[in-house]
Order: C-alpha cells, then structure tokens, then sequence
C-alpha cells in the first residue's frame, strides 16, 4: 500500500545529513512518496525500512509485456483515475482480430488493411498495435498457417484467441522468441493455461463468469501458482457493465490496494458495431481493445480520442522550435510566424499546402501553449517574436521582409514591427482554415 510523505519520514533515520541533496529528511520523504525519487537515494536507510519502502514502491496495476522482436507494447502501471491527476502512462492497445477459418485471400486483405491504417497527429504515428488470432477451426494446423502468415506479413506482437491449451501449445511454439498474451484461461483450463504461460514467457488473460468476484478468486489462484502477468477479461457486454465493472476495478486496485484485481483490463468487442463501448474503455480504463473488423472510418477518430486521453495533461504537445519549410519555399515565398503547440503548427502547415503555396513558417518557442494562451502568458508578444526571428536568420532566405501574423494577437503588429525594423507585418486571418482565401485575396495581390 503507498504510504504518505509523514508516514515515510518515521522510516528514515532523522538526521538531516543533506547526502542526498535535500536540506531535510522530511522533504526527502514528501518526494519519495510522490514517486519522484528512490529510496536507495538514503545513504542511511535500514533493511527493515527498504524492505518496507520497496512493497508501497510497487505500482498498484502490475506492468505487462507483450512483445514481438523490437516492437513492444506495454499495459498497465497506471498510479491515477484521472488524468489530470498527474497522467496515465500506457495508452490503451489497439488489436484486430484475424479468424484462422478465414481462408487465405481474406486474411491478405485484412492484413493489407490493418498496415494502412497509419494516421499522423500533431507529429505523432497512429497506427494498430497487437494482431489477435483467433482460434474457431479448431484446427492445429490451420491455427499455426494463420500465425506463419500473419507473422510474414507483418511484424505485431500477437495475442493467441484460444481456450484450448492445445492449440495454444502449438502456437506458441511457432513464436517461441515472443511475448504473446494467451487469451483466456478460465475456471477449467486455467491451470494448463497458467503453466503454459510460465513456460513460455507470455501473459495470460483471464475470464470468469461470476463477475468481479470471480475474476478475484481466479486470479489469486493464478498468483499463488507463482504467476503475475495478469490481464483481465470482465466480460462486460453492456455499456453501463463496461463503465461500472472497469472503474471498479480500478479503484479497488489504486485505493484499496486490492491485488487480487490490480492488473491490466482486456476489452473485446465481439460484435462489429461497437464503436461507443470502444470509446468507453479507452477513456475508462481498458488496456487493449479487440475489434472484431478492420474500418478505418472508425480508427480514426478512436486513434485520436486515444491521443488526447494519454497525452500528459500538464505537458502540451509541441513541436521543435525553428524554420519549418511548407511545401518547396523559395526566397519569394511568405513568412508565417506562430506558436510551438504541435495542433497549431501541423493545421497551420497543411492549411498553406493545401492552398497551393508553399512558405517559410517560424515556430517559436512558446512552451507548447497556443497562440491566444501564449499571448495572454507574455511568452507571444512582438518584442519576443521579433528577437526570435532575427535570431532565427531567415533573412538569409528570402528576398522580401514580409511577415504574417496570426489574426487573434493582431495587438502585437506595432511591436514587432518596432522590433524588426524595415519589415512589414500583416496580419493574418483568426482561423487557419480561412489562411487559402487569404494567400489568394490578400498575399498574392499584394506581393
């Protein structure tokens, strides 16, 4: 159980010696329970206290692996409900579900799908993580062709979607290097299951058809079995059982520190029209989500909504200050200036290609805030912008001195133009999407 910052303090040895950089003990306890930094810091401690401060260290929600040669896709360790608490770490895991009874055209095509399915977002790849293959043949060796083809074709650590141990032995031996999940054992195969598991490094998921008081008595009986890498099956079908079950246990295992449910939760969406239950689990605390049919209308927006629940709430996104080429810019070409928030620069960026041009666009440094936010924090003014752009030497590119400003801080336009002398500032459209009609109206007539 994690122990609070006094509670840790009647552990250390009281002696203020500064060794490890901190004026007091006291202040080296509050860090120490807000997981900041680790106990071994203490030149002091005693074996009894390590002993104690290495079980509360322990995350709540155990880490899982599964994994394929370098890719890697990790579940679990979540320290919050909510992420504005501080964040959640390992964003939910997408995973299609490919049925080893489906002959080998159809397989193609789903695999062929679920590569295309990479979306780029404020500068980052969204894409499918995990390839379920699902057991419905009943055939060893059809089970073994699906898993060869599937791994020729393309390289996702697998879940195994069978509860026959046999067909589970066979396929994991066709992928003995990986880390599979083995999807699932149950109140009558979990034995078998659980020294499979153990014998081949996978994990194992683990259903129950008693509800939460199952999935506890099934998952003790597994951990006392010398195994841990734990994923939940809840078997929820219904929205409001996604939502109550899943925030349950999640509570259970950050607040009353129950180990019994304190692992990664699996949703598996076995009907194909299930995009609200999907988009329930990913904000409510599923770790993998299995769909049953590649749409990529559909992962798109999930993709995205997945994006936004595991960025880091404190963190904006952000991109790399500097001088951005939009297209192919030659010395003609205009110069636009705005923030670093990652949203404002790629809208901003596809909106001037898109119109047809290509430019110079200056992104400064603003800490990830965007244009309004940056301006009402002082970190957007013209004194700072105009130093940024002498600094950044783009007048070594280009042949004008022409620059446009965003239309929302319009306010700057005498101060930068006092702090770039010899530019002209225009002042741009408020919207990014109205930038084409500006080029065209306004630039183009004008220069």
């Amino acid at each position: 159980m994690a122990l609070t910052g006094l509670e840790v303090f009647k552990l250390l040895p009281n002696t203020n010696c500064r060794e490890c950089g901190f004026a007091t003990c006291l202040a080296f306890a509050m860090r120490l329970a807000a997981k900041k930094i680790e106990a071994e810091e203490c030149p002091y401690l005693s074996e009894e206290a390590k002993e104690i401060l290495g079980a509360s260290a322990v995350p709540p929600i155990r880490l899982v692996e599964i994994k394929s040669g370098d890719k890697s896709v990790k579940i679990g360790e979540e320290l919050v409900m909510f992420r504005h608490e501080k964040k959640f770490f390992h964003q939910t895991a997408f995973s299609v579900c490919i049925d080893d009874s489906e002959d080998e055209r159809e397989i193609t095509e789903k695999l062929e799908k679920i590569k295309k399915i990479n979306f780029e977002r404020a500068g980052e790849i969204l894409k499918l993580d995990l390839i379920a293959v699902k057991d419905t043949s009943g055939d060893k060796q059809k089970f073994c062709k699906t898993i060869n083809l599937i791994k020729n074709f393309i390289d996702l650590p697998l879940i195994l979607f069978s509860e026959n141990p046999e067909i589970v032995t066979v396929g994991l031996e066709e992928i003995p290097d990986d880390k599979p999940l083995i999807y699932s054992a149950n109140n009558e195969n979990w034995e078998k299951m659980t020294e499979l598991a153990k014998k081949y490094n996978a994990s194992l998921a683990i259903t129950a058809e008693d509800g939460l008081k199952g999935l506890s008595e099934l998952s003790e009986r597994i951990k006392n079995k010398g195994f841990e890498n734990i994923v939940l099956n809840p078997k929820c079908r219904s929205l409001t059982e996604i939502l109550t079950n899943y925030t349950l246990i999640r509570r259970l295992s950050l607040e009353n520190n129950y180990r019994n449910l304190g692992y990664p939760i699996i949703l598996y969406l076995e009907n194909e029209d299930n995009f609200i239950n999907s988009a329930v689990g990913i904000c409510k605390y599923a770790s993998i989500v299995v769909f049953n049919d590649v749409n990529d209308w559909e992962y798109l927006p999930l993709l995205t909504l997945r994006q936004n629940i595991f960025s880091d709430p404190q963190k904006p996104l952000q991109v790399e200050p500097g001088i951005y080429k939009v297209g192919e810019p030659d010395e003609s070409s205009p110069v636009f200036v705005t923030t670093n928030f990652s949203l404002t620069y790629f809208i901003v960026s596809t909106e001037i290609e898109g119109a047809g041009f290509s430019g110079h666009l200056i992104i400064t440094d603003a800490e990830g805030l965007s244009v309004l936010s940056a301006w009402s924090a002082g970190k957007f003014s013209g004194e700072i912008v105009g130093k940024f752009v002498i600094n950044s030497g783009i007048e070594n590119n280009i042949s004008h001195r022409n620059i446009i400003i965003p239309g929302y801080v319009a306010v700057i336009s005498g101060e930068l133009e006092d702090s770039l002398p010899g530019w002209n500032v225009y002042v741009g459209p408020q919207e990014a999407s109205d930038i084409p009609s500006y080029l065209k109206e306004v630039w183009s007539k004008e220069n």
